[in-house]
């Protein structure tokens, strides 16, 4: 019978899937498909829940089919995040317009992902404090108790190292073995890695021209052949989506969200703060805040619902260049940088929430100015080498609390909720890096207005 009900709900997913495709015959458009692929995946996996409930047999092996599509999709994307990763920014350095501004660039984008990065751990302070939140009284569950046992090997790998010797650990020692993700700060690793050849391309450009054009004539149509990859793969997004709403809506423990409610409200009046601060920023740049979040929500959604900053990265990047109006070369850094520097919701909001809320236990005052301003300037030092996939906020915890000398077992009493919250975070970190990308890019005069103005969004 078991069987009979998990071939009855695939076959209602590949219907569902029938009816997006047919959406794309008649040509409707990208932003509606995915979100049409949204609202159908909370209904459908909602009444899974709702039927079947979250551990049963059919749900499980459901899920289990859903995530050839979901997961299938994700790894599509994360396949070609690191090549992406390390063309971009080669091919940065490569482009005679950019190589004029590359200092400025670089100090631009780093400069607003780590100075939105201390807002967004102010504005979690904020949260915190006026919420009343409150460590202490969290329960461990047998859940949460398996969650710390896992976490305790992290966590000393974590403690026994410096601030310094953190940032070291920052810098490729292999970079090979970084571009197959095998550390958590293999992204920007790579980054480190490329900027070194985009550096050496301008000295060889300076002293054998010929061998430069050819080298830039390759990695021009490396990023060609990688970016048709992208395209093609970003094609699949509105069926990707539907799978993994679909599980997240059927898997979701809403017992164990309803009893940690107050911190879930605080966690997204936090991440809804700041995405206001995003179009503040624009608009003080004489941007249309309107057009960015039409624009950006295909991708914000993509990123909402799969929880990784670095699969969403093609995405991104496609967003900048062909909606936003950003230059290739600037969207390159910002998409790349903003994987590993300055994640506003994981690597900002998260820690400074948490900190907050331990340190009564620790026998420290979280509302006197020096413990804010010191955790201020610990979260937004920290977020070097925050990885861009699920997970990275419980990375950026460790090193905050464990930097503040604050009790880390917090991070694992938040595990029933942390797959809600990390929805909201990531979608948060891409904006984040997006906004950087196009106040970077009005800065320097590279942006296109006219492209930014456009009303419709390019199909991929």
């Amino acid at each position: 019978m078991d069987t009979f009900l998990i071939i009855v709900n695939i076959a209602v997913l590949v219907l569902l899937m029938v009816g997006l495709f047919m959406m794309q015959k008649k040509h409707v458009s990208f932003s509606k498909r995915v979100f049409t692929a949204l609202g159908l995946g909370i209904i459908f996996g909602y009444l899974i829940h709702l039927i079947y409930g979250t551990t049963s047999e059919v749900t499980t092996g459901s899920i289990d089919w859903f995530n050839i599509v979901g997961n299938g999709y994700v790894k599509l994307l994360q396949m070609v995040v690191m090549p992406l990763v390390f063309i971009s920014i080669v091919g940065a350095f490569t482009k005679l317009k950019l190589t004029k501004n590359i200092g400025k660039i670089s100090f631009l984008v780093i400069g607003i992902l780590l100075g939105t990065t201390a807002i967004a751990a102010a504005i979690g302070i904020g949260s915190a404090l006026g919420f009343n939140l409150d460590g202490v009284h969290l329960t461990e569950g047998a859940a949460e108790k398996a969650r710390n046992a896992q976490l305790e090997e992290r966590v000393a790998g974590v403690e026994n190292m410096t601030l310094p010797q953190q940032i070291v650990e920052l810098i490729p020692s292999n970079p090979f073995q970084d571009l197959t993700g095998a550390r958590p700060t293999s992204t920007i690793a790579v980054v480190i890695f490329a900027t070194f050849v985009g550096i050496a391309y301008l000295g060889v450009k300076r002293r054998e021209s010929e061998h430069a054009e050819s080298f830039a004539r390759i990695i021009d149509t490396l990023y060609s052949i990688t970016m048709r990859v992208v395209t093609l793969i970003l094609r699949l997004t509105p069926y990707g989506i539907l799978a993994i709403i679909s599980r997240v809506a059927a898997t979701s423990d809403y017992d164990a969200i309803a009893k940690l409610g107050k911190f879930v409200i605080a966690s997204y009046v936090a991440l809804i703060i700041m995405f206001i601060v995003h179009l503040l920023l624009l608009t003080l740049a004489k941007l249309s805040p309107y057009k960015y979040v039409k624009k950006a929500l295909p991708t914000l959604t993509f990123a909402f619902t799969s929880r990784t900053s670095a699969g969403t990265l093609p995405m991104t990047l496609k967003t900048q260049t062909k909606d936003l109006g950003v230059s290739e070369g600037i969207a390159n850094f910002a998409g790349s940088f903003g994987l590993t520097i300055g994640q506003n919701g994981c690597a900002g909001i998260y820690p400074a929430m948490l900190a907050v809320m331990v340190a009564p236990a620790a026998g420290v005052d979280p509302t006197s100015l020096s413990f804010i301003l010191t955790l201020i300037l610990v979260v937004a030092i920290s977020s070097f080498g925050v990885a861009g996939v699920g997970g990275g906020a419980t990375f950026a915890a460790l090193i905050v609390l464990s930097v503040m000398n604050l009790p880390v077992a917090i991070v694992g009493l938040l595990i029933s909720v942390e797959p809600l919250i990390d929805m909201g975070r990531t979608a948060l970190n891409v904006s984040g890096a997006m906004t950087a990308g196009v106040l970077t890019s009005k800065a320097t005069g590279e942006f296109e207005t006219e492209v930014y103005q456009q009303p419709d969004i390019v199909e991929a």
